[in-house]
């Protein structure tokens, strides 16, 4: 079964009309990255609290906490960090999400992300063991600039980390915005996907488009993922407006376009969603 969700920030920051769009699609579940203009881990008590209540109310649920945890340089400190990191796990067990997004660090411009692999292996170790404590799965996901932003350096974190507590959220438009083929990064990765954003790239144009008019390939993964097995969510992420390094946006309208796209392959393929 997949379950649908979306980074609902992309329709408005208002957290009201987030809810109405959605619901207008059907679509249940919310990426929680951002409301009223202001990042997850940065909102007051009061807002988390009001936040929560308006889920409830409307029989909503969380499919992450979609935190920046992990885009920072490198080279900066880290137990400013693990602050942060504190706050997403916190925010985790108050929403009854036991799921964060993270990355794996901005490699410094010029710099071989060979020379940083023992620290991004240390660092991002550290997150899955106090993750793994918490009970909380981490969901690493893929993007250009990170150390982790080619599969075959995903597959070495996931495998070098080895916890139960980190797995990988994959997203087809940022494998092919690094000119990383999608096949092959899907065949490596497979077991370890346990999470899936639904975003696509026109390699041609460098745009992201619809689910299914880009390069990602996303309705022969959707088809593959679930004939073996795949059982999570899929999570809209169109960037159809506006596709920046720490924000993306669609709007109402054209989330309409990024909804109706990714239910037409799901209904042609006849997989089971809600």
């Amino acid at each position: 079964m997949i379950r649908l969700s979306a980074f609902a920030d992309e329709i408005s920051q208002d957290p009201r009309t987030q809810i109405d769009v959605l619901t207008r699609h059907g679509v249940k579940h919310i990426e929680f990255r951002a409301i009223h203009g202001t990042n997850v881990l940065d909102l007051s008590s009061s807002q988390h609290e009001e936040f929560r209540g308006l889920l409830r109310n409307e029989g909503f649920g969380l499919s992450a906490i979609g935190s920046p945890i992990g885009k920072i340089r490198i080279t900066e400190p880290f137990d400013e960090h693990l602050t942060r990191f504190a706050k997403a796990l916190e925010l985790a067990v108050y929403y009854e999400c036991p799921r964060v997004r993270i990355f794996s660090f901005y490699i410094p411009p010029g710099d071989d992300p060979a020379t940083h692999r023992s620290e991004v292996m240390d660092r991002m170790a550290e997150l899955a063991r106090r993750a793994e404590a918490a009970n909380v799965v981490l969901l690493l996901e893929n993007e250009k600039g990170i150390y982790g932003d080619h599969a075959e350096r995903v597959h070495d974190l996931l495998t070098t980390v080895g916890s139960p507590a980190l797995v990988h959220a994959f997203d087809p438009a940022n494998y092919v915005e690094v000119g990383q083929p999608i096949d092959a990064a899907w065949s490596l990765l497979r077991p370890m996907v346990k999470h899936f954003h639904v975003k696509d790239y026109d390699a041609k144009t460098h745009r992201c488009v619809p689910a299914g008019e880009g390069d990602g390939q996303i309705p022969q993964l959707l088809d593959d993922a679930t004939a073996n097995g795949y059982d999570g969510f899929c999570v809209l992420e169109p960037h159809l407006v506006v596709a920046e390094l720490s924000y993306g946006f669609t709007g109402p309208e054209r989330f309409a376009d990024a909804a109706d796209a990714l239910k037409r392959i799901l209904d042609d393929r006849s997989i089971a969603y809600a």
